[in-house]
C-alpha cells in the first residue's frame, strides 16, 4: 500500500509541475487522472505480478539518469572522434550480455539503456541474455564489464 501511495504522490506532483492550474474543477480532473493511472496500473501487477512503478519511484533513479546521461555525452563523444579518424578506428561486434535483473521492466531499462549510449544497440533479449551489436570492441567489453547492468540491477532493489 505504501508503493501505491507513494507512487499516487509523485504522479499528484508531477500533474501540478505540468499543470500549473490550482482551480478546483482542473485540481478533480487530475486528481481523477491520478486514480485512473494508479487503478490501471494496480490491474496490470494482477494480471503479470509486476508493479512496473517500483524501478520508476526508487531514490536512486536521479544517480542513475545523471550516470546515464554522463554515458551518453561520453559515448557521444567517442562516435564523434570515430567518425573524425576514420573507418579503420571502429572494429563492429556483437557479444551476448547477461541481465541481472529480475523483472522483465528491468531488463527492458537495460536493454533500453545499452541502446540510447551512442554505438552500442540491443539486438534481441532471450530470457536473461542480450545480444548487442557495439561499434567498437572497446564498447564491447566495457558493456561486459557490468557497470550497466549493476546500476541498472540497483534500480530493483527498492
Amino acid at each position: 500500500m505504501k508503493v501505491v501511495i507513494n507512487f499516487g504522490i509523485i504522479l499528484t506532483g508531477f500533474w501540478l509541475i505540468n499543470s500549473g492550474y490550482f482551480k478546483p474543477l482542473l485540481l478533480g480532473f487530475g486528481f481523477l487522472s491520478v486514480v485512473i493511472v494508479i487503478a490501471i496500473t494496480w490491474r496490470m501487477k494482477e494480471k503479470d505480478g509486476e508493479f512496473f512503478p517500483l524501478i520508476m519511484m526508487s531514490l536512486r533513479l536521479p544517480g542513475y539518469l545523471l550516470w546515464m546521461i554522463g554515458q551518453i555525452i561520453k559515448s557521444n563523444m567517442d562516435v564523434i572522434r570515430r567518425i573524425w579518424l576514420g573507418s579503420k578506428s571502429i572494429s563492429p561486434t556483437i557479444v551476448t550480455c547477461k541481465a541481472g535483473q529480475k523483472s522483465d521492466a528491468g531488463k527492458v531499462l537495460y536493454a533500453n539503456s545499452i541502446t540510447m549510449t551512442p554505438g552500442t544497440i540491443t539486438m534481441s533479449i532471450h530470457d536473461d541474455i542480450l545480444e548487442v551489436h557495439a561499434l567498437t570492441r572497446q564498447a564491447a567489453k566495457d558493456l561486459q564489464l557490468g557497470e550497466m547492468d549493476r546500476r541498472v540491477t540497483v534500480l530493483e532493489d527498492v
